[in-house]
């Protein structure tokens, strides 16, 4: 049975978000990443406050 989702500090560059997304979807932290900035940029910010929330509220 899968877990929850947890940040993962290990491999993660800032708070351990998309690496902790990327280790609960089974796909490569890099296409997290770009995809991250992709919608950030196409978003106008709502990603970013996102990744914030989630950097505060998840384990």
């Amino acid at each position: 049975m899968k877990q929850g989702f947890r940040k993962n500090r290990r491999d993660g560059m800032v708070f351990g978000v998309c690496a902790g997304m990327a280790d609960h979807f089974g796909i490569d932290v890099l296409w997290t990443r770009v995809g991250f900035v992709g919608l950030t940029l196409l978003g106008f910010g709502l990603p970013l406050l996102l990744y914030i929330t989630v950097a505060i509220l998840a384990p």
